[in-house]
């Protein structure tokens, strides 16, 4: 269980979504809790638009326990996009223990999910009066690497690549190995967590953002990835590079030039553009300008030339 001192935040968006800062004393390095936030936005901006919406660190009790991610479904949403492996079969509610890099899937784990699980399912019943089908429910546990300790001792039925199935106590629950989830253009949002620079590569170039500007969300995948030392394909001087380049239309033709010298400005155009809009007098003047002063360097130079 996270504990935080600093209160919920809700964000108005076109989907329902909750995010909690869980400390508010500086930290050195990479914290894990950024992991999360992030995992969940992301799956957040995957599911606008959709007939899910998706709640990111749901307060669970009055101790302010938190699941890391919980998507709905709900009747707002437009048509379900094309789902990554392992997702393919929510159910109404469908709650999500995600475990960056950094952190291993315990038997822990698996108690806490089952834990918050209890809790959801009270509170999704209330207005209902009776607690709701268990078929409504979905339990996942999302990690980037395999937990070789937790499958030591408890079986893992694989459905697919990346994919398990685990029996915990009465319930199911789905395993999603991130770094071994195929690279594919449907699975660019697993790619994007799964620790491996290739992967992570794949994910930025293939996932479409569904709201546009949360694709600088990307920017925080490069910094945690460069800060603990995973190689990637290109270099940051190419992420930013990249980046202006899909953006340089939100500046104004002031702010493109800005900082350029005029040289460079007018390098490769030829003289009509140069000269266009320009009125024939203006034009006039300078050309005298310029004939009156080459006339004085020849002058110059005339004078300076030993004589014959």
């Amino acid at each position: 269980m996270r504990r935080g001192r600093s209160p919920i935040c809700a964000v108005p968006l076109d989907f329902f979504i909750l995010f909690h800062y869980f400390s508010t004393e500086p930290r050195k390095g990479l914290g894990m809790i950024e992991w999360h936030r992030v995992f969940g936005l992301t799956l957040a901006d995957f599911f606008t638009g959709s007939p899910y919406r998706v709640e990111v660190e749901k307060d669970l009790s009055l101790k302010q326990q938190f699941v890391d991610v919980v998507i709905i479904e709900w009747e707002a949403g437009g048509p379900m996009p094309e789902l990554p492996d392992g997702l393919e079969d929510l159910a109404r509610h469908n709650l999500l223990s995600y475990k960056s890099r950094h952190e291993p899937v315990t038997g822990w784990t698996l108690d806490e999910l089952l834990a918050y699980y209890v809790n959801y399912r009270k509170q999704a019943s209330a207005a209902a009066k009776k607690l709701l089908p268990v078929d409504d429910f979905r339990l996942y546990v999302v990690c980037t690497r395999m937990p070789k300790k937790l499958a030591a001792v408890i079986p893992f039925k694989p459905f697919k690549k990346g994919v398990y199935e685990i029996q915990w106590a009465t319930h199911k629950i789905h395993v999603l190995v991130l770094s071994q989830i195929p690279k594919t253009k449907r699975n660019a949002i697993w790619q994007l967590f799964s620790g491996i620079g290739e992967k992570v590569q794949f994910g930025a170039a293939n996932y479409k953002w569904r709201q546009p500007d949360k694709s600088g969300i990307i920017n925080e995948f490069y910094k945690h990835y460069h800060v603990e030392g995973i190689t990637m394909p290109y270099t940051w001087d190419d992420y930013y590079r990249q980046v202006t380049h899909e953006h340089l239309h939100w500046l104004t033709p002031e702010e493109r030039l800005e900082g350029l010298p005029a040289k460079e400005r007018l390098k490769g155009l030829p003289v009509e553009e140069r000269l266009k809009g320009l009125p024939p007098k203006e034009i006039e003047a300078y050309l005298k300008k310029l004939r009156q002063k080459n006339g004085k360097e020849n002058r110059r130079r005339a004078l300076k030339r030993p004589p014959r």
